[in-house]
């Protein structure tokens, strides 16, 4: 249990408060965001210092923190995009009766910084822990990545889930280049995809030869990428998954009928930890 349990329930509180925390931030105020930002950059030097330091460990302890530090990383890069400080050269929507080609270039503008600070990022993560015995946080990082990149693209070729309270009010124009469709081509091969890794991940993990700090690792990232997979899921199936952040994101006034006055909007959304994407 010690084992498999915990490092379960610890991926999952994890992800769901640092998305909640994230989601909180990026929708206050735009005031607030410069202080925002300053605490931001003091927690992501902390988190890289804590990521270098804890690769030469090889205690379970460590793969906890390597854990968190991935987590903490990538969050504090993804709120730098969602307040509008590192996104990209183009800032408005798209134009009407593009080709599907031509919205693509378009919307890969949009965060073009961006995707270039977290490769950045990544390099930088894969050679500061390079020959180190610890490499969970970089291992998380880069199932983050992944996972985000696979979601963007099934939100820009179209899936039918899209809610709008994900994206604070200033990068409300990216909802011009996603598409709401009842399913892609993508979709199944990106889930099928992640999840057998996600299944090899866990077998290497329950392999006799595999314990202590290293079958904790493995299962910290196994169950942060079924969460980036259900993330995935979220995307197509109807399930009220707004409700799991329910806390985080700002209240809308509502019609009569009960619905938000912006519901029937085609919007996209954004996450933290896996898809997050």
């Amino acid at each position: 249990m010690a084992d498999y349990g915990f490092p379960l329930l610890f991926a999952l509180g994890l992800w769901w408060f640092s998305t909640g925390v994230v989601l909180y931030l990026d929708n206050l105020p735009g005031r607030t965001f410069r202080w925002t930002l300053m605490g931001g950059s003091i927690v992501l030097a902390i988190a890289i210092f804590t990521l270098i330091v804890s690769s030469a460990s090889t205690s379970v302890f460590g793969a906890y923190v390597a854990f968190t530090a991935g987590v903490v990383i990538w969050g504090v890069i993804e709120m730098s995009y969602f307040t509008g400080f590192i996104t990209g050269p183009r800032k408005t929507p798209c134009p009407p009766g593009c080709s599907e080609w031509k919205r693509f270039g378009l919307a890969i503008l949009t965060s073009l910084y961006h995707e270039l600070l977290i490769l950045s990022t990544v390099l930088f993560m894969v050679l500061a822990t390079w020959g180190e015995p610890n490499k969970v946080g970089t291992w998380t990082f880069v199932v983050l990545w992944v996972m985000r990149w696979s979601a963007k693209l099934n939100l820009f070729l179209g899936v039918p889930n899209l809610n709008e309270d994900w994206l604070p009010e200033p990068l409300r124009y990216l909802k011009t280049y996603m598409v709401k469709r009842g399913m892609n081509l993508l979709f199944p091969v990106s889930v099928t995809l992640a999840t057998i890794v996600d299944v090899l991940i866990v077998l290497e993990a329950r392999s006799p030869e595999v314990m202590g700090a290293s079958a904790v690792g493995l299962i910290l990232v196994a169950s942060l990428l079924g969460l980036a997979i259900l993330e995935h899921w979220f995307l197509v199936l109807p399930l009220p998954d707004e409700a799991l952040w329910a806390w985080a994101l700002p209240a809308h006034q509502s019609e009569p009928d009960g619905r938000n006055a912006s519901e029937d909007d085609t919007v996209t959304h954004q996450r933290v930890v896996a898809s997050s994407g």
